[in-house]
């Protein structure tokens, strides 16, 4: 069994008239409330006067779209720079939506997303968000041949 993950975070909600305005949001990833195989994030937003509260993502098109332009069905995510995510949302009958975060917010949430597995164990899953180690130089790579250096700090 894997607890539903919450998050408050911040976000910025973009004009037309180049106007950004803070709201709050709270991030939810719940395992157990998943109506199909993968489980949405929800992003609710609350006394934000909205004609729907809550507006939903998958949270593989929010991890991609930290990298790179994501488009699934109406919901579009984007890196803005190195340290903001704009997630926008078109919902029928009503204004795009569109938000931005600081991406350290949402690496930071769907890491924990990961962090757990089944009955509490740890996700494989959250090692594929960590960047990889460097390889050990080999003489390939350093251009030596059968030296080996001794008393080296390591």
């Amino acid at each position: 069994m894997t607890a539903a993950v919450e998050q408050r975070a911040r976000g910025y909600i973009v004009t037309d008239g180049n106007d950004h305005f803070a709201v709050p949001v709270l991030l939810r990833y719940d395992p157990e409330a998943a109506r199909g195989e993968e489980c949405p994030v929800v992003l609710h937003f609350p006394g934000a006067g909205f004609v729907s509260p809550d507006r939903e993502i998958p949270r593989a098109l929010l991890e991609a779209g930290l990298r790179t332009t994501c488009t699934e069905g109406a919901v579009r995510v984007w890196p803005c720079g190195r340290v903001q995510t704009v997630v926008e949302f078109h919902a029928p009958g009503e204004e795009p939506l569109v938000i931005q975060f600081d991406a350290v917010v949402l690496i930071r949430f769907l890491r924990r997303t990961h962090a757990e597995g089944p009955a509490g164990e740890p996700a494989v899953a959250a090692a594929a968000h960590e960047p990889a180690p460097a390889p050990e130089p080999t003489a390939a790579t350093t251009g030596t041949t059968g030296t080996t250096r001794t008393g080296a700090p390591g």
